[in-house]
């Protein structure tokens, strides 16, 4: 494996694992800070320190043709993507966020194979998401059903909104070729979703609402840093120099990530059928890079 596959399939990691336990940190953060001005700090705030980390590292600037593809893709992915899983997280509990995500590769694969006209999957690929998809059925399917209370329906449906979005950013951020290091392009789609956000925040009216607690700021500190600043820069890594069928995987690895946390921190058991899930998804992620190879080998 040549370098800048292994930074690749690190930064991949790092999304399976890092983006795992930030539906927790959001739905502790959202009790106390209104949801829009809570995704906002978070992404100004992130974005402004790598913005400055990198220009103290004579980083060049985007050329103005570029501002305008990253300040689309940074709407679409965190303004309106995050930027709705944050509002949804207000009545949807963090674990059934995760498994909604989890729809998140079919969208990936049908608006590339769309957008590009070239078939951008196989039978291989559609198996290894579909038991993906089975895993996460099988831990959160006793919930499922709180999905459909009326109260909740909102949260559901943006969520389902969140996805299409994120999806769409994703795949408009592959193709669309920038001149701009991935990190700098990170930076400023952060600022752009961040604007939006603050902007709404105040449309709303959520300055008077906020209640700072140690806990709501801590889940913000943790995900300034972890969620944002590490995740997402090792997303926007990700994208560039890998398939898109095997980043979006880390939709399945992300809710099993939860379970192992809520063990971990919370001493929630784990039970065999847990276990099980956990094995099937794992399969279903070996499954699809299996059919991204032979993909690869037709086109």
């Amino acid at each position: 494996m040549n370098k800048a596959n292994w930074k690749a399939y690190t930064a991949w990691f790092n999304i399976c694992i890092v983006w795992g336990t930030t539906y927790l940190a959001i739905r502790i953060g959202v009790a106390d800070i209104p949801p829009m001005l809570f995704a906002g700090v978070r992404w100004l705030t992130a974005g402004t320190a790598i913005l400055i980390f990198l220009k103290l590292r004579n980083i060049k600037l985007p050329d103005k043709k570029d501002l305008l593809p990253l300040s689309i893709m940074g709407l679409l992915m965190l303004g309106l993507g995050n930027g709705l899983v944050v509002f949804a997280e207000q009545w949807i509990p963090s674990g059934l966020t995760a498994l909604l995500i989890t729809t998140t590769p079919f969208w990936m694969i049908a608006i590339e194979s769309f957008s590009s006209g070239r078939r951008k999957f196989n039978g291989t690929i559609i198996l290894g998401l579909l038991l993906g998809l089975g895993g996460i059925l099988l831990i959160f399917g006793g919930n499922i059903k709180y999905l459909l209370i009326k109260e909740n329906l909102i949260g559901v449906l943006s969520l389902l909104a969140a996805v299409f979005f994120w999806a769409l950013g994703t795949v408009y951020s592959k193709y669309k070729k920038l001149s701009v290091s991935p990190l700098m392009g990170a930076s400023i789609q952060m600022l752009a979703a961040g604007v939006l956000q603050f902007i709404l925040a105040l449309f709303l009216g959520e300055l008077s609402q906020i209640k700072f607690s140690t806990e709501s700021t801590l889940a913000l500190i943790y995900l300034i840093t972890f969620g944002s600043i590490i995740g997402y820069g090792s997303y926007i890594y990700a994208i560039a120099h890998l398939p898109l069928s095997l980043i979006s995987t880390y939709a399945y690895i992300n809710p099993t990530i939860a379970i192992l946390l809520g063990w971990l921190v919370l001493n929630e058991e784990i039970s065999s059928v847990i276990v099980f899930a956990a094995i099937i998804i794992l399969t279903g992620v070996a499954i699809v890079k299996h059919g991204i190879t032979k993909l690869r080998t037709i086109y």
